[in-house]
């Protein structure tokens, strides 16, 4: 059931559970639990910057967060290396803020209907110049392409990439990729 049209869609996010974050010792996993399904809004949220992946058979959206990640499902909310109880709440908080926005907008955006995949290493790695020159700051190309997955290095780190003209190519398809 859809609420009214000028009202919120969601009115909460229920932390439901937490568990130790296996990626990052001393950290938290904080699990919520929406007040609504989020199906009618996830295909919304997928047209979000930091999207990783998005499969909208299973109804699953991943978004990268500047330290960890942020999982949604039309039930469950999933946030991984978070300090505490009180910065999963206010995760929380601020996700129905976000929600909510999203879903008052959704006039303006063209919802994602297609699956969405996160790149795979290999393919980062395809796209670099594979000089292992350390420019970059990494100490081989496949470390920069781990790095630049998983958020830690831009494109824009690679001299080569910027510099040599041959391969402007890989790096607007390595931009467009992440």
């Amino acid at each position: 059931m859809q609420p009214p049209e000028d009202s919120p869609y969601l009115e909460s996010i229920a932390l439901i559970r937490t568990l130790p974050c296996l990626a990052e010792p001393g950290r938290i996993i904080v699990i919520g639990q929406p007040s609504r399904s989020l199906d009618d809004v996830l295909p919304y949220l997928a047209t979000l910057p930091d999207v990783i992946t998005y499969d909208p058979q299973q109804g699953a959206l991943t978004f990268r967060r500047q330290r960890g990640f942020l999982t949604l499902y039309p039930d469950r909310v999933y946030f991984t290396q978070v300090a505490d109880v009180e910065e999963g709440l206010a995760l929380l908080g601020a996700l129905v803020e976000a929600i909510n926005a999203t879903w008052a907008e959704r006039a303006a955006l063209a919802p994602a209907r297609a699956a969405r995949r996160a790149p795979r290493m290999m393919d980062v790695w395809s796209l670099l110049p594979q000089t292992n020159c350390k420019a970059c700051g990494e100490p081989t190309c496949m470390a920069f392409a781990v790095a630049l997955i998983q958020g830690q290095r831009t494109v824009d780190e690679c001299t080569p990439l910027l510099t040599d003209e041959a391969l402007a190519d890989r790096r607007a398809t390595l931009q467009a990729m992440l």
